[in-house]
């Protein structure tokens, strides 16, 4: 998706110091923050009014939390991407926000422009993950999941395109890891869907590894107290 125009962003957070300082940076890189709103309640109501690109949400706020927002606007069918940026990582969050319907989670501890690239991608059709939450997700998953052991075999470079989306790697940084293009880089994915009956790189990270096809990354959970 291209085109002249900024990105549209309606940013989501019940704090304004935070909703200030996204929103400069977001401009820097020539996103424009449409609108702001201070509670779940207000963003539904001004992503109905604005229509924008994007909806960057918080998952804690007063009213409808992010999760909640998200799963209102795939129910009405507004074409809207939609972005988790919160400071909560835990499992249950991450797995109800993608539920949901998000197309984005991101942790506030992200660098500027790990956000600023969250924001493109999802305006452009992509799924983004924070790679810190990645792994902690793939074995919430993999608990949940059933285990598979009939599939149609992968080939030496759809395993290797396959492990680096395991490490939450783009399509364009495992193109230049693989030294192969973008285009490439999907093709293999939507294959390796086809072949494991995954509707997405997580279940297809899952499904493998329950397959003993590659390893999940080490989950940096901290040991309880």
């Amino acid at each position: 998706m291209q085109s002249d125009q900024p990105i549209r962003v309606i940013l989501a957070d019940d704090h304004q110091v935070v909703r200030h300082g996204i929103k400069q940076f977001l401009a820097t890189a020539g996103i424009e923050v449409v609108a702001e709103a201070e509670d779940g309640t207000q963003a539904l109501r001004l992503i109905e009014q604005h229509q924008p690109d994007v909806a960057v949400l918080d998952i804690q706020m007063p009213g409808y939390s992010g999760i909640e927002v998200a799963r209102r606007v795939r129910a009405s069918k507004w074409p809207v991407g939609l972005l988790i940026l919160t400071a909560f990582d835990d499992d249950p969050f991450v797995v109800a926000a993608l539920e949901a319907g998000v197309n984005g989670f991101v942790l506030k501890t992200a660098d500027m422009e790990e956000i600023i690239a969250a924001v493109r991608a999802v305006y452009e059709g992509r799924s983004v993950l924070d790679p810190q939450i990645l792994p902690k997700l793939m074995h919430a998953v993999a608990a949940s999941h059933a285990p598979r052991t009939v599939y149609e075999p992968l080939s030496e470079r759809e395993l290797e395109v396959l492990q680096a989306a395991a490490r939450g790697l783009t399509n364009k940084a495992i193109g230049l890891l693989l030294n192969i293009s973008d285009r490439t880089v999907q093709g293999h994915l939507r294959r390796i869907f086809e072949k494991l009956n995954a509707a997405n790189r997580t279940e297809a990270v899952v499904i493998a590894a329950q397959l003993g096809l590659l390893e999940l990354p080490a989950s940096h959970e901290n040991p309880p107290d």
